[in-house]
């Protein structure tokens, strides 16, 4: 399984970034997520206990989902990840070592890129997926911008306040998808409004999508 095959399957064009979500809850969250349409699921590595989440929601989601990890920093990392049963290796930055680690290891690649410098350095690592982050200081133009000229087999998310008011916006300019954290979880959050904010969510993509293609 991988983005790409996700996006393919109609699956929402959504990473749900759990960042500090415990062992304990991961579960019940990633459900409610999973039962709105949510596919991708992340934990940052800075949570409590994160490859223990990465290893239960792989067990219970594995073969219908993407799960993976976020803020990898290094290759070791990287493999501690993968022994979690992960598949998904998401960073803030640009690492040359750590995108060729991951894609040896059969993983999926989404680094994190602000310039166009890191964005090349990237792709010239094997990444096709790339992160703009932070969205939130750079906004739709840069990544229009981006797009134009990276290679067309390319894809760039919006991560960092990108979210379900401005998510077409992002796509408009030429982004796959976005990654949206505080939007559906902070810690403390309720499975029950993170269960609603999900359904938000996916139904602004899906009706964006919807217009999109009526109007293609």
């Amino acid at each position: 399984m991988s983005l790409t095959s996700l996006l393919d399957n109609g699956a929402p064009a959504v990473i749900a970034i759990l960042r500090g979500v415990r062992p304990d809850e991961v579960i019940d969250v990633a459900s409610a997520l999973f039962d709105a349409g949510i596919r991708v699921i992340e934990v940052p590595l800075n949570s409590p206990q994160p490859l223990v989440s990465v290893e239960r929601l792989a067990r219970r989601f594995g073969t219908h989902a993407l799960i993976g990890a976020g803020t990898v920093l290094t290759p070791a990392q990287v493999r501690e990840v993968a022994g979690a049963g992960g598949r998904l290796i998401v960073s803030p930055n640009t690492d040359r070592s750590v995108i060729e680690t991951t894609l040896q290891l059969g993983l999926e690649s989404l680094p994190g890129s602000m310039t166009a410098t890191e964005a090349f350095t990237a792709v010239a690592a094997g990444a096709v997926h790339i992160k703009l982050f932070p969205g939130s200081s750079t906004g739709p133009a840069h990544l229009k911008a981006l797009r134009e000229v990276l290679p067309g087999e390319c894809r760039l998310w919006a991560v960092g306040g990108a979210n379900e008011s401005n998510l077409h916006v992002w796509l408009a300019a030429g982004a796959v998808g976005i990654g949206v954290g505080g939007g559906l979880f902070t810690p403390g959050t309720s499975v029950a409004t993170v269960a609603a904010r999900a359904r938000d969510l996916v139904s602004a993509y899906h009706a964006y999508d919807a217009n999109n293609n009526a109007k293609g």
